[in-house]
C-alpha cells in the first residue's frame, strides 16, 4: 500500500527568460498527487515550434517558467477521486498515457459553450508561471503533475514514444482543424507550411479521401509531404484563381492558378505566414472553407475581400487549442497509420534534461520538425 506522504525524486529544467540558459534543478513531489491529478513520468518530450518562439522572445512568456508541451509519459500515482480516460477508462498506475495541452475548469461560461480549450480560468502546461512548490507543469522536466480537467489518453503499447509525443500538440491541433474542415473525401485540399502540423494535415486528409497539394519554401519539406501523402508540392502558390472564373463558369471544371494550383474546397494554414494566409482565402473555390491554424503571434494582416467572401459562400475559421475528443482521434490516426507514413523520422536527436538548450538550437536547423528531449529520473 502506498503512503500519502511518499514522495519520488524529480528534476525539470527552469528557464529564466530570453538569453537564459535552460538550468537543471532537483525537488521532490508527492507520489499520489491531489484530488483528481496524476503524477506522470515523462519518457519522452519533444520541442514544439511555440517552444523556440518563447525562447527567441517572440511570444510572451511568464519568467520563470518551465517549457514543453509535447510528451508521453506512464502514470505513477492517481489522485483522490479518480481521473479517466477520453473513452471513459479509468486511468491506473503503469498506463502510458499522452495528455492535453490545456486544462480547463468545466463550469465557466466557455466551457458551458463547448469551448474548453478557451476557458476563463485555462492553465496550459509548458506555459505557466514555475511555482517552486508546485514546479512540475511542463514537459521539459523527468515528470508532470497533470492537473483536474485535463484530457488523458492512453498510448498503445507499440506506438512509439516519438510518435506519441507530438500527439499533445501538434497531431491534436491537426485534428481539430479537419473536424472544422467538413467531410474531405473527394475534397481537393491546399496545405500551407509542411512542418510537422502541416505534414500530419497532409497524411490525414489524403487518408480521409482528399486530393492534397503542399505548399512550403523548403525543398525538404516539399519533399516529405509528398512522402505523408500529398499529390504536389510546391514552393509557393499566388491562388490568382479569379483569372479562370470565367472559363470554369462555361466549363464547370476547376479554376487553375497563375502558377497551375487549382481552387480548393479546403484550405489549412500552418505557417502564420501572411501570405499563406492570403493564398489560402484567395485559393477557395464556392462553398470552401478556410482554417488558419499558424497565425499565434503577431504579424502582417491579409486582405479579405468580402463581396468574394460573400457570393463565393466561404467559411473562415480559426483554430487554437483542441477539444478532448481531438486528443483522442490524434492516438486513434498515429495508432492505426503510423507505419503507412514515416512519422518516427519527423522527430531527431534524443538529448537528456541538461542538454534542452542543445536541443532547442538543433530543432532551429534540422530537418526534422521535432528534436526529442529523454529525461532521466
Amino acid at each position: 500500500m502506498t503512503s500519502s506522504m511518499e514522495t519520488v525524486p524529480v528534476r525539470y529544467a527552469r528557464w529564466d527568460g530570453v538569453g537564459s540558459p535552460f538550468r537543471v534543478v532537483c525537488a521532490d513531489t508527492p507520489l499520489v498527487p491531489g484530488p483528481g491529478a496524476l503524477l506522470v513520468r515523462i519518457d519522452l518530450a519533444t520541442v514544439c515550434g511555440s517552444d523556440l518562439h518563447t525562447v527567441g522572445g517572440h511570444r510572451p512568456s511568464p519568467v520563470p517558467a518551465l517549457l514543453g508541451h509535447e510528451q508521453v509519459g506512464t502514470v505513477l500515482g492517481v489522485g483522490a477521486g479518480g481521473v479517466r480516460c477520453v473513452d471513459g477508462t479509468p486511468v491506473v498506475p503503469g498506463m502510458r498515457v499522452v495528455w492535453s495541452v490545456t486544462a480547463s475548469c468545466g463550469s465557466c461560461e466557455r466551457c458551458d459553450r463547448g469551448l474548453p480549450q478557451k476557458c476563463l480560468r485555462l492553465r496550459k502546461y509548458g506555459h505557466e508561471p514555475l511555482v517552486e512548490s508546485a514546479p512540475l507543469t511542463g514537459g521539459f522536466a523527468t515528470h508532470c503533475v497533470v492537473l483536474p480537467g485535463t484530457a488523458v489518453v492512453a498510448v498503445p503499447a507499440d506506438l512509439p514514444d516519438e510518435v506519441a509525443s507530438p500527439a499533445s500538440c501538434a497531431t491534436a491541433t491537426v485534428a481539430a482543424a479537419l473536424a472544422v474542415a467538413g467531410p474531405l473525401a473527394g475534397r481537393r485540399v491546399l496545405v500551407t507550411g509542411a512542418g510537422m502540423l502541416g505534414l500530419t494535415a497532409t497524411a490525414m486528409a489524403a487518408t480521409a479521401g482528399a486530393h492534397v497539394e503542399a505548399v512550403d519554401p523548403d525543398p525538404v519539406r516539399r519533399a516529405q509531404a509528398l512522402a505523408f501523402g500529398a499529390a504536389g508540392a510546391h514552393a509557393a502558390t499566388t491562388a490568382a484563381a479569379a483569372t479562370a472564373a470565367a472559363a470554369d463558369a462555361a466549363t464547370n471544371t476547376t479554376n487553375i492558378t497563375a502558377d497551375g494550383i487549382r481552387e480548393f474546397n479546403v484550405a489549412l494554414e500552418f505557417s502564420g505566414q501572411a501570405t499563406a494566409v492570403q493564398a489560402c482565402l484567395d485559393s477557395l473555390t464556392v462553398g470552401g472553407t478556410a482554417v488558419l491554424v499558424g497565425s499565434v503571434s503577431p504579424g502582417a494582416p491579409a486582405s479579405l475581400d468580402p463581396e468574394r467572401v460573400v457570393r463565393g459562400l466561404h467559411t473562415v475559421i480559426g483554430v487554437h487549442n483542441y477539444r478532448p475528443a481531438d486528443l483522442a482521434t490524434a492516438v486513434r490516426f498515429l495508432a492505426d497509420h503510423h507505419r503507412t507514413f514515416p512519422f518516427a523520422d519527423l522527430v531527431g536527436g534524443t538529448y537528456e534534461l541538461d542538454r534542452v538548450d542543445a536541443a532547442l538550437t538543433a530543432a532551429r536547423t534540422a530537418a526534422a520538425p521535432r528534436q526529442a528531449v529523454a529525461p532521466r529520473v
